[in-house]
């Protein structure tokens, strides 16, 4: 027998990817990989295996100027072709980009699938390829070729602009109702995976409905959110908001596999991850300790990226609302998925421009803005995402801190031990085992308090949060506190109770690009 995969670049032409066949070696089995196509043939089967097998990267011989930064603008730039790739059609799974790198140079880059993967297998073959990234950390180009995924960039542009079919508006389903219909379960198969909704299998209550662990008749872990009944929306809405959510992917967001309507019935089929919420860990005496400042730090980067996928990088722009510990889901590896991104869509709320009268959220992660007007931007997620850094470093919830013998809310807290230059005391003791660790986390407390600025055009964005992180070489700007001394939200949080979360709701906000 013989079986043979041969993909060409999307922006080669015809004849040129046929010349690409003829380079064949007169071998029984064979791989190769050159600048228009990919190739590899086999005297034994070789079609429908899984694993990317990337037997061939290159990294350029010439350095950045600014390693850290341009290795951050990759990453980002990366991370978006990555989704754009995985949901091309059944015929061309690819996309191409470039983005402004340090000292105002352009980078160029592409990721490309067989087109007959999925759309989540290409995104975990792209997922698993980028790994090999960090071989070329600043170096100005690098790449990698696999048999069924690859990925490439450089600092000059080296492919042709490739005219894709543009996503469908939001609101319309157009050609995607096939796709719609292959993320739908069948009730009876949801209700068996749950067993019947039972409680044994209860993970948790929110705001819109339970969810329960489940087990698909293929083996697969599923997490169910049974959703409430009131969401005010068409079944071809909800179809339609559903496709739209499934088709954010990022591997620091919780995947939507699928759907079930059936009557009122309005379920949402979730990747299962293993390891419960990151509050589970941070705030558990015990647990805590699994967590070593590398972790916390990676915990950290990774929430980080994220959010910013989320803000800049994804189909749609996307306002969180509800960042915080318990929507921060842990993987087998630990790593970090953040949870509840999608909700906003599936549900009517009373909003307009940014404006909102249904004030949902947690207090104590809440901007002011939004807690006191409803007032919500990509700068409100940022003021949850410092709180959450300032808890992940602390090891103590927001609201609950402890401090000697008092108990205060811990924006109030560490505002007070920064203007004294105490801060470093805040540090949760098992962090504290060495001097390299602790001025690695004074510079996370630091970003995090330049999050948590009561004025929202002192905030950084999410971009300029990564990148922080990623460059220790690049100075921090000042932080300017607010004359009030305690934000608007932490002053909620202590009127309504010590250590309690007021609403534990999870809602988020989207926008077509």
């Amino acid at each position: 027998m013989a079986s043979a995969i041969v993909l060409c670049r999307a922006d080669w032409e015809v004849q040129e990817c046929r010349g690409c066949v003829h380079k064949c070696p007169n071998q029984t089995e064979a791989f190769g990989g050159y600048d228009e196509c990919m190739l590899r043939y086999s005297n034994r089967s070789i079609l429908g295996a899984r694993s990317n097998s990337a037997l061939y990267y290159m990294c350029s011989e010439w350095n950045a100027s600014i390693p850290e930064q341009f290795n951050q603008e990759v990453y980002k730039l990366l991370d978006s072709l990555q989704g754009r790739a995985a949901n091309g059609s059944s015929l061309l799974k690819y996309a191409s980009g470039n983005t402004t790198g340090p000292d105002f140079q352009t980078v160029y880059a592409l990721a490309q699938c067989i087109p007959d993967l999925s759309p989540q297998n290409c995104f975990d073959c792209l997922t698993d390829a980028y790994v090999n990234l960090t071989r070329c950390n600043g170096k100005k180009g690098g790449r990698e070729v696999g048999i069924r995924c690859n990925f490439r960039y450089e600092s000059y542009s080296f492919f042709k602009d490739v005219a894709l079919e543009a996503p469908p508006p939001a609101g319309t389903l157009g050609d995607d109702i096939s796709k719609v219909e292959s993320l739908q379960y069948d009730f009876s198969i949801i209700r068996a995976a749950t067993n019947n909704f039972s409680n044994a299998n209860k993970l948790g209550q929110g705001e819109f409905g339970p969810v329960y662990k489940g087990e698909l008749p293929n083996g697969q872990e599923v997490a169910v959110k049974r959703l409430s009944a009131d969401s005010g929306q068409g079944d071809l809405e909800f179809k339609n908001e559903v496709l739209l959510v499934a088709r954010l992917q990022h591997r620091s967001l919780v995947r939507l596999l699928g759907f079930c309507l059936d009557g009122i019935e309005r379920l949402l089929v979730y990747e299962f991850v293993p390891n419960a919420s990151l509050d589970h860990f941070l705030f558990d005496r015990v647990k805590c300790g699994q967590l070593d400042w590398e972790r916390r730090s990676k915990i950290i980067g990774g929430i980080a990226r994220g959010i910013l996928y989320l803000h800049e990088d994804s189909r749609l722009r996307i306002i969180h609302r509800d960042l915080k510990a318990s929507n921060v889901l842990l993987d087998a590896e630990l790593n970090p998925k953040i949870a509840d991104f999608g909700m906003a869509r599936l549900f009517t709320v009373d909003e307009t421009h940014g404006n909102t009268k249904r004030i949902v959220g947690t207090y104590g992660y809440m901007a002011p803005e939004y807690a006191m007007h409803g007032q919500f931007s990509v700068k409100s997620d940022v003021f949850s995402f410092g709180v959450l850094v300032l808890e992940i470093v602390s090891g103590q919830k927001n609201s609950c801190f402890r401090h000697g013998e008092s108990v205060k809310d811990l924006l109030s807290c560490i505002w007070s031990n920064w203007r004294e230059g105490t801060t470093s005391n805040l540090i949760d003791p098992v962090l504290t085992g060495s001097s390299g660790s602790v001025r690695d986390i004074m510079r996370y407390i630091h970003i995090a308090l330049l999050c948590v600025q009561e004025d929202v055009a002192n905030r950084p964005t999410m971009g300029a949060v990564v990148l922080m992180l990623n460059s220790h070489s690049l100075s921090l700007p000042l932080i300017q506190e607010s004359n009030s001394r305690m934000s608007e939200s932490s002053k909620l949080a202590k009127s309504e109770s010590i250590c309690v979360s007021r609403n534990e709701a999870s809602i988020t906000e989207l926008y077509p690009r």
